[in-house]
């Protein structure tokens, strides 16, 4: 199942939980505006290369839309869809007050220079900077993007509408940036991963942790948890996976990567082949690379009790999707039932799903990894009020904004009697649908 039909899927669940009517559910669905322009540079060579940008502006009921800019080389429409549609519900599940977009480049960076990925961000921008702004559309790094991406689109926007800074968040901290930003999303995953473990009594100390992806995010993560007092017992990224039964040393093993490009050949572990991370036995697994990398094909195989969903939809659903299985409620809630009419209607269209008949409990994407979109928020505050907050502000606030984003899911758990999966996407499509029904929408 791809991304945007998986995506879907999951709305299409959380709008039979919350009772929505068809016609408002039909609009909730469908984009704003989407976006394609052809992006054409000169390279380094003389030559000319094209490129496809997207972007996809989902909803704005809510506020700005709000989503990254991703470059790799296989962007692609329905990815892009499906990512900006995430970002609506994320926004809306941490209660930040944004809608969601996504874009991307159809284009594999590592090839490309500096002054060619330059060139490339400034003609882009060229093409839709009269379609973002403040209070329309805020873009952010992604994958294949970083802060100097941002810088470039500030300046380039700037020209067109004066000095901007809120234009666009993950920039650097010299232009507007904010402090924190950089680990905001494994900081945000520490957070969650706090909140999900104390409700059933336990703490990040002595867990043991397997972690798939090593770059931003994932060694943030890692960092983060064996500072807490977690074991990290194996990571993997593009080069290769190590694997230490008595915890890596993650700040060697950092120093290693950024030595040597990559995690291989790091002797604080024993090589294993990264096609069996996922399925190593740990307490904690955290997917914090690329999507539908757990499915129908490994599910049975995971090991962990738990799942913190770092990536952006790394759970097909055929391997997830809570709906039939005696272990879906897994939320210390011991009053919980389940909802005959939703059981019947799940019955009527989905499978016995692997994950949930196992009693592995997910913490989902749009909650577990909206650190990174929180602190953008913080960002875009800082920079309309001219006023920026010391790093400890940042990440008291971020504690503060993700326990509560667990706290609400959990009890949309409890009123819909659902997993955490759908209590996010109730919690999300719930709050889009009553802000767009408040401004006016009719049936």
């Amino acid at each position: 199942m791809n991304a945007l039909a998986a995506t879907s899927r999951n709305f299409k669940q959380a709008a039979k939980l919350l009772g929505l009517d068809s016609k408002l559910e039909k609009s909730l669905l469908i984009p704003f505006r989407e976006i394609k322009v052809e992006c054409t540079i000169p390279k380094d060579d003389g030559t000319l290369a094209s490129y496809v940008g997207f972007r996809v502006q989902h909803d704005n009921a809510r506020g700005p839309m709000k989503g990254g800019i991703r470059y790799h080389h296989e962007v692609d429409p329905d990815e892009v869809n499906a990512l900006a549609q995430l970002m609506t519900w994320k926004t809306a599940v941490a209660n930040i007050p944004y809608g969601g977009a996504k874009g991307g480049i159809g284009c594999s960076p590592g090839d490309l220079s500096i002054s060619e990925l330059e060139r490339l961000t400034r003609v882009f921008t060229q093409k839709i900077h009269d379609l973002i702004g403040i209070h329309t559309d805020v873009p952010a790094p992604d994958m294949g993007t970083n802060s100097q991406t941002m810088a470039w689109i500030l300046d380039e926007y700037s020209k067109f509408h004066g000095y901007s800074p809120a234009v666009v968040t993950g920039k650097p901290v010299d232009l507007g940036g904010s402090l924190g930003r950089d680990a905001a999303t494994g900081r945000g995953v520490l957070f969650a991963t706090e909140a999900l473990l104390a409700e059933h009594g336990k703490g990040i100390a002595g867990q043991r942790f397997v972690i798939q992806g090593f770059g931003n995010v994932g060694s943030w993560a890692a960092q983060l948890i064996s500072e807490a007092g977690g074991k990290v017992i194996a990571i993997s990224d593009v080069t290769g996976a190590v694997k230490n039964s008595n915890g890596l040393d993650i700040a060697k093993l950092m120093k290693h990567s950024l030595e040597n490009r990559g995690i291989k050949g790091f002797d604080g572990g024993d090589a294993i082949d990264p096609r069996s991370l996922l399925t190593e036995e740990c307490d904690v697994l955290i997917p914090a690379a690329l999507g539908g990398v757990i499915n129908k094909d490994n599910a049975n195989e995971i090991k962990a009790k738990y799942i913190i969903e770092a990536a952006n939809h790394p759970t097909d659903p055929e391997a997830d999707e809570a709906s039939t299985s005696d272990s879906i409620w897994q939320t210390n809630t011991p009053t919980a039932t389940k909802c005959t009419i939703c059981l019947k209607c799940f019955l009527s269209e989905f499978l016995l799903q692997i994950l949930s008949k196992k009693g592995v409990l997910i913490l989902p994407d749009i909650l577990a990894n909206s650190g990174g979109v929180t602190v953008s928020y913080f960002e875009w505050v800082q920079n309309i009020q001219g006023f920026m907050w010391d790093e400890e502000k940042v990440n008291n606030e971020l504690k503060t904004y993700m326990t509560r984003g667990f706290r609400d899911v959990k009890e949309m758990c409890r009123s819909h009697h659902c997993d955490l999966r759908m209590g996010a996407f109730t919690l999300g499509v719930n709050r889009v649908a009553r802000a767009t029904v408040l401004r006016g929408w009719e049936a």
